[in-house]
């Protein structure tokens, strides 16, 4: 993969799709449909969904390419291929909360390699370099051409004083319990990817997701994070959390900040 070529088109799509996503979020009340698995989706996951797999297939057409809202794609298996979540954070979209974001990753034998997380409703987007650095870009965010950016980087954690991310709609007693063998200094909650995002600009130290997810739904975080140093790791024996495993299920996992003394 020419990452050169990827990382200027991943941009543009997400940015394009968040454009999409908002003209509903702004707009009149939206109709929000139940899938096989009973969770939500919008008008917004479809069109931003379709934006962004026409531009991927016709820039990277020999890429397999891997999307939450295209049934027939999650028949697929493949270690190398580009994976797409159009509107991760639906159930925070559909109350207006706004931390939802545009995923879109692209995984080299079972390593997310570089990802770009976009939060339309905040303007904050987050992705990787050519190089493999991840960044976060300022100013307008203008569809042609990349802005200022500033490198992120992972914090040095404090053990005493931890930081900790979890989820704002998936939180539960096992994860209460996991965070409450460490120290925290700071407890927030975040939608969608951006808890990610926030281990990976030093705002948080760790972030345990004892709950279903989809590997399009981490894919691209994990890129960034690990474009700012952090780690993500199983939950059981803490191995690297793989991608393109069957069905695209992850197990419960944990992302951090290299430094932080994981617990059992």
């Amino acid at each position: 993969m020419d990452f050169a070529q990827l990382v200027p088109v991943m941009r543009r799509l997400a940015l394009e799709a968040g454009d999409r996503i908002m003209e509903v979020y702004n707009g009149p009340d939206f109709e929000v449909k139940s899938k096989g698995d009973a969770s939500p989706v919008t008008e917004a996951d479809e069109a931003a969904d379709a934006l962004i797999s026409a531009g991927l297939r016709a820039a990277f057409p020999t890429v397999p390419l891997i999307t939450e809202e295209q049934a027939d794609s999650h028949a697929l298996q493949a270690q190398t291929f580009l994976i797409v979540d159009p509107l991760d954070g639906t159930k925070e979209f559909v109350q207006r909360r706004g931390d939802f974001t545009v995923n879109i990753a692209y995984v080299e034998a079972g390593v997310p390699l570089r990802g770009v997380v976009y939060a339309p409703a905040q303007g904050r987007l987050f992705y990787t370099l050519a190089d493999g650095r991840s960044v976060e870009e300022t100013g307008p965010l203008a569809k042609a051409e990349a802005g200022p950016c500033r490198v992120i980087g992972v914090a040095s954690p404090d053990n005493a004083a931890l930081r900790v991310v979890a989820s704002k709609s998936h939180r539960d007693a096992a994860t209460d319990a996991y965070i409450g063998k460490y120290a925290v200094a700071d407890m927030k909650s975040a939608g969608s990817s951006l808890k990610f995002c926030l281990v990976a600009t030093g705002e948080a130290d760790l972030y345990p997701r004892l709950g279903r997810t989809m590997e399009w739904d981490t894919a691209a975080g994990d890129a960034v994070l690990r474009g700012a140093g952090g780690q993500v790791v199983r939950f059981d024996g803490h191995a690297p959390l793989g991608y393109g495993k069957p069905g695209w299920d992850n197990p419960f996992f944990i992302a951090y900040a290299p430094g932080v003394e994981l617990k059992a």
